[in-house]
Parts: C-alpha cells; structure tokens; sequence
C-alpha cells in the first residue's frame, strides 16, 4: 500500500520558507545531556512562546495524552569501498532502504561508476554488491553478498564496516554513536535519527508515564522522503520520496483509547507525524496498518488526528519546515524562527526543540 495525500492548490513558493541561519547556530554535536536541550513552546490558542528546557515538556503534557514516537533504529548506512578489481575506484554508499533480504537501494557516489552489472567490494571483501538496477531518481538496487557461515545477516556487517549517516551539515566528528539513536530506537532500518526524539532519556520517559500519559510506538524508516530537498518553485509540485512505515494493533489500540478519553495526540518528531497522518481515517481513528507512504504535508493540510507535536528546528526550504507550519501558520512558524536565532537556539539535528502545542 502506497499512501499519498491529495494535491491542494497553494500559492505558496519553496522561497516563501527561506530563512537565514548563521552558520554557528548549527549544532554540530548533541548537548551535553539528552534532556538539557533548550525547549520553545508554542501555544497556538493564545499566540504565546515560551523559552524552556527540554525536561520542562513534561508540565506540557496531561494524563490522558498520548505520546507517539517511532522508534526506527538508524544502521551505520555509510560504507565505503571500491569497484572490483579496480582499487582505484572508489564508491561511497549511503544505504537507503532495504528491498529484499540483502538488497537494497542505494546512494552511489559517484554515480557514473554505477552502471547495472558492476561489482563492488567493502571492508576488505567481506561484504560484496552487484548493481541489478537503476530505480527514481537514479538511485541504485544493489544486491550484497557475504559470508552466511559467519555473518548472521548484513547488519551484523554493517556494524563493522559501516559508518552512522550523519548530515553533511555536521563537520565534526561524533564520539558516540548512540547519541545519533533515541534511547528506545528497536527496528533497524532509517538512514537518518528521528531527531525530536534524541533528548528523551529513560528517566524523563518515565516522569512522563508518571503522569498519566501513554506512549505509543509507530516506525517510519527515515530515508530520502524525509530529507530530499524542494526543487520545485512551487510547493505543490514538489513529489515526496516514499518510506516504509507501521503502526502496530497495539499502539493504534492505545491512541484511539486515549483520543476518545478527550486526550491530545502528541506526535514526537515529523516522521511520526506523517505516520497517524498516513493512516488516519476521516474521524481520526487510527487503524493497525503497515505500507509506504509519500504524504507530503504543508499548509492547506486539515490534519485528521494529530493534535500536538514536538520537532526540532528544521532546514530553510525544506518538507519538515513546511510540515511545522501546516500545523501551526507559517506567518506564526517563520516568526518563531526569527526568534529563534535572536535568541541563539541550536538549529537541526543536534540543535534544540520546539514544541507545538
């Protein structure tokens, strides 16, 4: 099942979701403590912001809420290795999503080197591809081939001659792997972090239950349908990427319980907004189901079930940015913005969090 949304008109241009960002704003590591992010929160009914700390979140939050969060599990995505039998020939991969068994479709750089047929080789031949096809937009399906004696599956390979995926956007290197991964990150699959859910701790995931309010895990692997940028001058015309994602018969049990108790659904993070949107029906139930989804939501959008939503700060121009804005207004969002920098928030995906509530 392939889940769109329809096409609604809109004046709207990608440049109408420009801002400047001074380059120092961007986080290109992760705060010293998950929780201690900054925290901006966005009142909707009475136009109001608030400048808080992330563990704040929880005066935020009523008994009969629901919290849903995706806990896809980021792979070391990136390998690099070489064309066989030429050395010289260097290939980086950026595994993207998994077809079948052990093939998957890729980013190859450089791409003209990836021609259907051709054989790579990585971490000194313990992992081998072959391109068996070219697929949208000139992505790569590569089938790899291992030691099934020795390596349980390709993850198990991954761990050792992969690399965390980080954005081009973060320079620096990162000293901990799990910090690009929440701490209740379970079903391997995203090329990137679901990143408004990397200052949950334990701790304050308990204080949360604590209250009253239930969590509700849904998966969307992020990909490129999460991250491609907007090449269209119009927003309309700008095609999303899809992504796998489900949403399991008990989490869909506890949403609905809660929704009709008159708690909000709170969405941590975009992915996981576009996941209850995919699936919701027109009265807001939210069924057991598992598909692909390329929604693409942006002002205009009438949201079916979601009510609330954390997320962090988001690139100029992008899907995410025009998500927040459908949510709220883009006049209130960009103005958030702006705020934002005055007020030196950290921007992306190491950076602070915002609250739409």
């Amino acid at each position: 099942m392939i889940i769109t949304n329809e096409k609604k008109a809109t004046d709207l241009k990608t440049s109408d979701f420009f801002y400047d960002l001074p380059d120092e704003l961007i986080a290109q590591h992760p705060a010293e403590k998950r929780d201690h992010s900054r925290l901006m929160v966005l009142d909707r009914e009475i136009g109001s912001i608030e400048h808080k700390h992330f563990y704040d979140i929880v005066d935020y939050l009523e008994p009969n809420d629901v919290l849903v969060i995706n806990d896809s599990k980021v792979i070391p995505a990136r390998i690099y290795g070489y064309v066989e039998g030429r050395e010289e020939a260097t290939l980086e991969l950026l595994l993207l999503r998994q077809r079948d068994i052990d093939t998957w479709e890729t980013l190859v750089r450089p791409g003209k080197r990836a021609k259907i047929g051709m054989r790579s080789v990585f971490g000194k031949g313990i992992l081998k591809g072959e391109v068996v096809d070219i697929v949208e937009e000139g992505n790569r399906l590569i089938k790899f081939t291992y030691d099934r004696d020795k390596y349980s599956n390709i993850y198990e390979i991954l761990s050792i001659v992969g690399m965390m995926p980080l954005p081009p956007y973060i320079t620096e290197q990162l000293g901990d792997n799990s910090r690009y991964q929440t701490v209740y990150a379970r079903e391997e699959g995203s090329a990137a972090a679901p990143t408004a859910g990397l200052h949950f701790t334990p701790e304050l995931l308990q204080r949360i239950r604590d209250k009253g309010v239930a969590i509700a895990p849904v998966m969307l692997h992020v990909g490129l349908g999460t991250f491609r940028p907007v090449k269209a001058e119009r927003i309309d015309e700008h095609i999303m990427h899809t992504e796998y994602f489900s949403v399991s018969k008990e989490s869909a049990e506890i949403i609905n319980e809660r929704k009709a108790k008159g708690g909000r659904l709170i969405c941590v993070g975009t992915t996981s907004c576009r996941t209850i949107e995919s699936v919701a029906e027109e009265n807001g139930h939210i069924p057991e189901m598992s598909g692909d989804t390329g929604i693409f939501i942006y002002p205009g959008y009438k949201f079916k079930a979601v009510d609330a939503l954390i997320t962090n700060f988001h690139l100029p121009e992008s899907t995410l940015l025009m998500l927040v804005s459908a949510l709220y207004s883009k006049e209130k969002i960009m103005e958030a913005y702006k705020t934002a920098v005055e007020e030196k928030y950290r921007f992306f995906s190491f950076g602070d969090a915002m609250f739409i509530g």
